[in-house]
């Protein structure tokens, strides 16, 4: 499974697509040039149960360390993970 990234500078997003449809999606905006904010976590019921949203959390890690960057995870299944792997990712954590 592919997860894929958009960015526009101000805001942007992990996401699944399969066949041309959205079915996972966690989203940011950046709040400060080295800081972004995962703001919500949406997995399609037809993924549930698959780590997907494991996987897209996973993305942002190696996305803010490829960019030197801090994150604020405000979104409830985003903060759990971090929490949960709070010794893995405490290095990109504000």
């Amino acid at each position: 499974m592919e997860i894929k990234q958009i960015d526009n500078g101000k805001k942007g997003a992990f996401y699944v697509e399969i066949d041309n449809v959205k079915l996972a999606e966690m989203t940011y905006s950046h709040a400060e040039p080295n800081k972004i904010i995962i703001d919500h976590t949406e997995v399609s019921e037809t993924l549930k149960g698959q780590g997907v949203g494991y996987k897209l959390v996973e993305a942002s890690v190696d996305y803010l360390r490829a960019n030197n960057l801090k994150v604020i995870p405000l979104c409830p299944f985003a903060n759990a993970v971090f929490k949960k792997k709070y010794s893995e990712y405490a290095d990109v954590l504000v």
